[in-house]
């Protein structure tokens, strides 16, 4: 689990439909079966599940795993607390995916811009 004291970035997350959950895993900086136990507490979590119920997560999914990891760790809300605030206000949390998004692409042009100068 993600000590609350840490301030590391994430990685940028890449340009792929879907991921595994253990990439998720990476990418969020959150174990597997922390994933799994959001899956059951979060509704707006659902990943694509194919063979043997393997968890396929969309770039959507990963965005709402940082959200839902940021209200927790970050933010020191409870699992209620973050559900109510999801599902209660739709339009903020549009926004902050909204702002993660365009955080994303900011890191992935500023790693464009450095490959260019080279």
């Amino acid at each position: 689990m993600l000590d609350p004291g840490s301030n590391r970035e994430l990685p940028p997350i890449p340009a792929k439909r879907y991921f595994t959950i253990g990439e998720v895993s990476e990418l969020c900086d959150v174990k597997p079966h922390v994933l799994r136990y959001w899956e059951t507490e979060f509704e707006s979590l659902s990943p694509v599940k194919r063979r043997g119920n393997r968890r396929y997560y969309q770039r959507h999914d990963v965005l709402m795993i940082r959200q839902i990891r940021g209200l927790l760790y970050e933010e020191g809300y409870t699992i209620s607390g973050a559900r109510l605030r999801l599902e209660g206000e739709t339009g903020r949390a549009d926004a902050s995916i909204s702002a993660q998004v365009i955080k994303q692409v900011r890191m992935e042009l500023e790693e464009v811009l450095l490959l260019l100068k080279r």
